[in-house]
């Protein structure tokens, strides 16, 4: 259509194809069955390729998992992944020493930047209900200039994340939640982590979930930087009008970002993802999970992984299903079951006593607390720690780990208190999560 906003069009494939400043947009939208005691499928995994299971056999794969589903521990240089999970859960561990069960609207940022190696699993905790899983991760790419900078591990919880609600006319409802940019209406963004391409003010960049009640109808605002590029994934629902052009779901559309654009929704509840930025506009040389600009780069990085593993791996094995701790859980009434013990001793039981007055440490029995010494949650710019079927806090063995100092991701090292704390300010289940050691990979 001459002088449409509508770019182009196009179907969804496996991964999602995206324009710069993106590198691409994996869905993974699996209907796990119940699990079992090691939180891996309840159900037989003959006919599949193990290690190697994208088949979606039965609606789901394994992926490279072998007990758990997930992706088992691998390198990533010179971009970001951004994840953001909709439905189930993701157990991530890293080479920094970070751990976090994280989920249900939960989204992560993670800058791979000079090399990180993570794991990301999907535990499934119901072995009396399937466990679907829905997520988007995002690779977004990085300027040259922030390519080698330390990682950095960010948390962004589902009731922290802006979001806008809003009826058309006729009352049908549009509800919008973003991860990345300023929407008018939705309140202020989270901040980025510093050395993305998102952080610097011209990028533009926009991550946005759009879902629209059937028939509803809403105006996508104009961008607010020169040069942005703008895509709409219409992933769910059958039918919708986008800048009065109809299209038939599942297709990327992109449209110009200059211009506002009239979403009209077809017969039956739909959802879009907008991603959106300013491009970097650099050459991209990309082997992999190594994302940098030249073929001599490429080459680096993986020398460099050869020789160092990008600091090396903490953990027991390299899909790990956290595990080993004692969790204080809440009643329903939210108090704190009075003479649960942390089995941390030491500096890091007077680290947490430190975190929570109520909180009493005893002598060579670990750190006891009192009924309604911790409230159900604290804040340093995080939820509390919590699993999503029971509310917990968590505290890890401060005994069981795990090597030398490593470097932090905030700059300089730490040991493994510091770990453990800088862990509980994220709400991350730092050593392990509900079902203790039983639950570990098989």
């Amino acid at each position: 259509m001459a002088n449409s906003p509508v770019l182009s069009v196009k179907p969804l494939g496996f991964p999602w194809e995206t324009v710069d400043p993106f590198l691409f947009c994996a869905y993974h939208d699996d209907a796990y069955p119940q699990g079992n005691a090691a939180m891996a499928p309840q159900a037989s995994l003959a006919g599949r390729d193990i290690g190697q299971d994208f088949s979606r056999k039965d609606g789901w794969s394994m992926y490279h998992g072998e007990t758990v589903p997930g992706f088992p521990g691998h390198p990533h240089r010179g971009f970001e992944t951004v994840t953001v999970v909709r439905k189930g859960l993701i157990d991530h561990s890293d080479s920094l020493g970070a751990t976090a069960r994280f989920g249900q609207g939960d989204a992560q940022w993670l800058t791979a930047g000079g090399g990180v190696v993570h794991s990301e699993m999907f535990p499934l905790l119901d072995q009396d209900k399937p466990n679907p899983l829905e997520l988007f991760q995002i690779w977004l790419n990085l300027p040259a200039k922030n390519k080698m900078v330390p990682p950095h591990f960010t948390m962004f919880w589902s009731q922290d994340i802006p979001r806008l609600s809003t009826k058309d006319e006729a009352g049908r409802t549009t509800e919008v939640a973003t991860v990345a940019g300023r929407l008018e209406g939705a309140g202020a963004p989270l901040p980025p982590p510093p050395d993305s391409w998102a952080a610097q003010p011209e990028a533009d960049v926009a991550i946005w979930t759009i879902r629209m009640d059937a028939g509803a109808r809403w105006t996508l605002p104009t961008a607010k930087g020169e040069g942005t590029r703008r895509t709409l994934y219409f992933f769910k629902g059958a039918t919708a009008t986008v800048a009065g052009q109809p299209v038939h779901g599942p297709v990327a559309i992109e449209v110009r970002a200059d211009t506002p654009i009239d979403l009209v929704n077809g017969e039956v509840e739909g959802e879009f993802l907008l991603l959106q930025g300013k491009p970097i506009g650099e050459p991209v040389a990309q082997y992999g999970p190594f994302v940098m600009n030249t073929q001599a780069e490429i080459m680096q990085a993986m020398q460099d992984y050869r020789r160092t593993q990008f600091g090396g791996w903490p953990w027991k094995d390299s899909a790990p299903v956290p595990q080993g701790v004692t969790p204080l859980c809440y009643k329903d009434s939210h108090e704190v079951q009075d003479g649960s013990q942390f089995p941390v001793r030491g500096a890091a039981a007077i680290a947490l006593v430190d975190q929570f007055p109520g909180l009493r440490a005893d002598r060579g029995r670990g750190t006891r607390a009192a009924a309604g010494s911790i409230p159900r949650g604290w804040r340093d710019g995080r939820r509390a720690v919590r699993d999503h079927r029971r509310h917990c806090v968590v505290a890890a063995d401060a005994h069981a780990q795990r090597g030398p100092l490593r470097s932090d991701p905030q700059g300089g090292s730490h040991n493994e208190l510091a770990r453990v704390l800088r862990a509980a300010r994220r709400g991350v289940h730092a050593a392990g999560l509900q079902g203790g050691a039983r639950n570990r990979r098989g």
